[in-house]
């Protein structure tokens, strides 16, 4: 019998990108499992690198996308379904291990809140991954800063929510310092100034649609891996180390990009409800990245020093995944091509 053929309108227009994405999407949206298990084998059995898969990165994205709820297309009732659970735990345990194989790990510093601070903030500052924020501040053309809001999208249209798992999985001082991270990227009681909110706000200001996965399509596979790291260390309990690390990272090295952005979005002539999102970023950052490094990353690798070799994993992953999707924008618009995909692709 032959495949079914994929599917092209589910999901408000994100379409499959190989056999493995169709099954996951017909099965979210009520269609047959049959050939799911079979796919999923084939599909890893087949891919020379899952980190830039398509087929892979958007399968689960897609699987991840029905744990938040971001695409209501999605059946809930199929969140917890056995064969779709079964696809994800094979799909990221290939994606772990490629990760943990290709991501450098740092030393280890002993467990207390001083040493892991120092280490991360050591860390950070080696980072030579390359440096998008300064391309944007002096030579990003408008098309490319569209380009820019598109791939930034698939995360920040839902900042904060891959690290917001980890809460309840947290107790005493990393709990708490987590919470008053989080806290700020919801805005602190003000709706208006809920992170993802100010994000959309600004690409509708780019004149872009700010409605959730309206880019999906558009994206390469690394951009959607680089969202897929961190829901897999949020969503696993055994991986509550690496996204506490992962936030550390992401912190501490969001707040002077942030400041180039918006230098160079205002030197493009974008106004003030483009520029807000990061502008806000460049003072809150400053204060969470001390939060997150010692209060959070540190007491939490004090009182559970078994937990240290994955904070220092997940703070290495968040740096080096991030540079992947980074250098990938960076290298295209230095070729003077686009860094989405092309129409062929699609």
């Amino acid at each position: 019998m032959s495949a079914p053929a994929l599917t092209t309108t589910a999901l408000h227009g994100i379409t499959p990108r190989g056999p493995l994405s169709d099954a996951v999407i017909r099965r979210l949206t009520g269609g047959d499992v049959d050939v799911l298990g079979s796919r999923t084998e084939s599909a890893l059995a087949a891919s020379a690198d899952v980190v830039r898969d398509d087929d892979i990165q958007l399968a689960l994205f897609v699987l991840y996308a029905s744990s938040y709820g971001s695409l209501p297309d999605l059946d809930p009732t199929l969140e917890f379904d056995a064969a779709l659970i079964a696809t994800r735990g094979l799909l990221e345990q290939a994606f772990e291990q490629a990760l943990r194989a290709t991501v450098p790990m740092p030393g280890l510093p002993e467990p207390t809140v001083d040493a892991v601070g120092r280490a991360l903030f050591a860390l950070a500052e080696a980072d030579t991954g390359p440096s998008l924020s300064r391309y944007v501040a002096k030579k990003a053309t408008v098309e490319q800063m569209r380009e820019f809001f598109m791939q930034r999208s698939i995360y920040t249209l839902r900042e904060a929510d891959p690290h917001s798992w980890a809460i309840p999985r947290l107790s005493g001082r990393a709990k708490a310092a987590l919470v008053e991270i989080q806290s700020d990227e919801y805005g602190a009681g003000r709706p208006d100034r809920v992170h993802a909110t100010i994000f959309a706000r600004a690409m509708r200001g780019a004149g872009l649609d700010d409605t959730y996965g309206g880019y999906v399509d558009d994206v390469p596979a690394i951009t959607l891996a680089s969202l897929n790291s961190m829901s897999m260390f949020g969503l696993n309990r055994r991986l509550v180390g690496a996204i506490v690390g992962h936030l550390a990272a992401f912190e501490m090295t969001s707040s002077i990009p942030n400041r180039l952005y918006a230098d160079g979005l205002r030197r493009l002539g974008f106004a003030e409800d483009v520029t807000d999102y990061f502008d806000e970023h460049v003072e809150a950052d400053a204060v969470h990245e001390q939060i997150a490094a010692r209060d959070l990353a540190g007491g939490l690798a004090e009182d559970h020093p078994e937990l240290l070799p994955d904070i220092m994993f997940g703070a290495s992953a968040c740096l080096t995944v991030d540079g992947w999707a980074a250098g990938h924008m960076l290298d295209s618009w230095t070729r003077g091509e686009s860094s989405l995909r092309s129409r062929a692709d699609r």
